[in-house]
């Protein structure tokens, strides 16, 4: 198992620990608070378990080596564990819609004011974990532990919301209790856009999207370099888990061996390889420059 891949299961089994001990806070709190805000919450975290444990199960299953049936690994897997995460937002916002719609119609205490100091801390503890979990997604390159942090910061988003909402009902007083719910309707809204972000990334990445400008002009920059390349015609990059698998086509002049060619082909392979880690293979074919191409077939035809 790769670095990046332990690294990127470490952080997941933080993340699955951390949700499992926040929504049995959320629970009880909501639960002896008298806050449905609160207990939304919990429902978000419950369903955030277990989409953590699906990108534990995912990233243990796409850092599995290339076999005689997966020539290419089995880095796809990250981005199908994105879409049950997304799934499973979408599940968790229904939810807390339906019964939050259900509340504003029905009579109810406001919350406690304890209920807050829950929150504040919850708050401060999901904000940390987006950005902790985020930095181990971009050290490795995954898509799926990207979307672990996501639902850190929609977790930390739809408790600040709670927050406001009960503030909102204790200062108020009598007729506001209804500000509690009203805000975790409004952050069912928020999960739903935040799984369109985590979605779409993921999708473009099964499609084989071009989404990797930057990482292009750098293996394009890098193959230039290399002694007897003239030009890169073509260059696409193909994601598969937390690797990337690269085409180009590299023009040499036409006189060249195809030993010399073949020589030229592997340099570059080894240079990309070198300087980008991220990158699991390199596949480049060898183009005579135009003038050579001319050359080539005036000979040929004499």
């Amino acid at each position: 198992m790769s670095k990046n891949s332990e690294t990127a299961i470490n952080a997941s089994i933080f993340s699955i620990l951390g949700n499992a001990c926040l929504a049995a806070i959320k629970f009880l709190g909501g639960y002896f608070g008298n806050s449905y805000a609160l207990i939304a919450d919990g429902i978000e975290s419950t369903t955030d378990v277990f989409s953590s444990i699906l990108v534990f199960l995912g990233l243990k299953y796409s850092s599995r080596p290339a076999d005689e049936n997966h020539p290419y690994g089995h880095g796809k897997a990250e981005a199908l564990i994105t879409f049950l995460v997304v799934l499973s937002l979408i599940v968790a916002a229904c939810v807390i819609a339906y019964e939050s719609f259900h509340n504003i119609f029905t009579p109810h205490e406001s919350p406690k004011p304890f209920t807050l100091l829950i929150l504040g801390g919850i708050i401060l503890f999901k904000e940390a974990s987006f950005h902790y979990v985020m930095k181990k997604s971009k050290e490795t390159n995954s898509s799926a532990l990207k979307a672990d942090a996501w639902h850190h910061r929609s977790d930390a988003i739809t408790s600040l919301m709670a927050f406001v909402g009960i503030t909102v009902s204790l200062v108020m007083g009598d007729g506001w209790e209804i500000a509690d719910d009203v805000t975790a309707l409004l952050a069912s809204g928020f999960i739903i856009f935040n799984a369109y972000k985590i979605l779409r990334p993921a999708l473009g990445e099964i499609m084989d999207e071009d989404l990797y400008g930057k990482e292009n002009e750098d293996i394009k920059v890098i193959a230039r370099k290399v002694p007897g390349v003239k030009a890169v015609e073509k260059c696409v990059i193909r994601k598969s888990g937390m690797v990337y698998f690269v085409d180009m086509h590299a023009v040499v002049r036409g006189s060249l061996s195809v030993a010399e060619g073949h020589a030229i082909s592997h340099l570059i392979k080894d240079r990309v390889m070198e300087e980008i880690p991220q990158v699991q293979d390199v596949l480049v074919h060898i183009e005579p420059d135009f003038l050579s191409i001319e050359e080539y077939y005036k000979n040929f035809k004499k």
